[in-house]
């Protein structure tokens, strides 16, 4: 495992890193005795960054993540979550509102049975209105900074052009670092066209869906996926072209997706404690640049192919 900084936050995180999404049932339904162990197994392994949201499994996600960090000593681990986006009555919701950044933060601290968080995170800002965010959620995550009740202040985004506009249109050090999700892997690296724009700035590259929400695993996707169909076909074709060989698409996907400099860390989401050790073993072994090349190959009529977030 290598360990990278967040810009310049300090934190040294493994190049792979825990996305607690799963723990919600968010991809596939859950056992949470498992999950918490596959947060056990993760730690215990080396990885020590966690990512997840009040949103994933409408706050089942952090609850269950809590349960997990019960039992781990916080000098162990890097914590991130979010605010901004939600789910009520199974239903999505949005609140950039400061008063609901504000609550929303404290509520994510008894969930999750911590003290401070070291990234607080304006999630899926493609949502919002980028002026609320600029003028009135990241103040509200400034004031929480400057008392130390979080460390660190993130944005999320699928919509790579919205970090630039927030950026630009808050002071300079109000963004640590940057969560940008499906633009780091087999078939998207737009990610790349905006690595001078935040290193520059000295602001944190958070990677995450290596797997592209399922796109590139044998299990496929979930029925949600908002992807255009004919992306997924090629992705299909990938997956089995990888298989015939004897190869795992998913470990050319992890291996390619750690393997940037540029990117302090990469998620990715399991709850099932035999899938985080098998992850951990793929990022150890040597990329297959053979089986990449044929790949990226298979999917260039869809490279960078993306999709709206729903």
């Amino acid at each position: 495992m290598e360990y990278k900084e967040i810009g310049k936050t300090g934190m040294k995180v493994s190049n792979l890193s825990f996305g607690a999404s799963s723990l919600g049932g968010v991809f596939h339904s859950i056992n949470e005795d498992k999950g918490v162990e596959a947060v056990h197994v993760a730690v215990n392994n080396g990885i020590n960054f966690i990512d997840v949201s009040p949103y994933y499994g409408y706050l089942k996600a952090e609850k269950v993540l809590g349960k997990a960090l019960k039992d781990i000593e916080r000098n162990k681990y890097y914590l991130s979550t979010k605010v901004g986006r939600y789910g009520i009555n199974d239903q999505n919701h949005w609140d950039y509102s400061a008063k609901k950044a504000n609550e929303s933060v404290f509520e994510s601290l008894e969930r999750l049975n911590i003290d401070y968080i070291d990234i607080i995170n304006v999630h899926d800002i493609e949502f919002a209105d980028l002026d609320q965010v600029c003028n009135e959620t990241l103040p509200a995550l400034i004031e929480l900074r400057d008392k130390g009740i979080v460390k660190n202040i993130g944005i999320t985004n699928l919509t790579l052009r919205h970090f630039k506009y927030v950026i630009d249109n808050v002071p300079e050090g109000t963004i640590d670092c940057i969560l940008s999700f499906c633009h780091y892997c087999l078939n998207d690296d737009a990610l790349i066209d905006y690595f001078d724009y935040f290193e520059q700035r000295n602001i944190g590259i958070i990677n995450a869906s290596p797997f592209s929400m399922g796109l590139l695993t044998e299990r496929g996707w979930p029925d949600w996926h908002p992807a255009p169909q004919p992306l997924k076909d090629l992705c299909k074709k990938a997956v089995q072209h990888c298989k015939a060989k004897g190869k795992s698409i998913e470990q050319l996907a992890i291996k390619y997706s750690t393997s940037n400099p540029h990117i302090a860390t990469t998620l990715f989401s399991t709850s099932r404690p035999e899938a985080v050790l098998q992850n951990i073993e793929w990022v150890n072994a040597p990329l297959d640049e053979e089986l990449l090349a044929e790949v990226k190959d298979i999917l260039k009529s869809r490279h960078r192919d993306t999709w709206l977030n729903s």
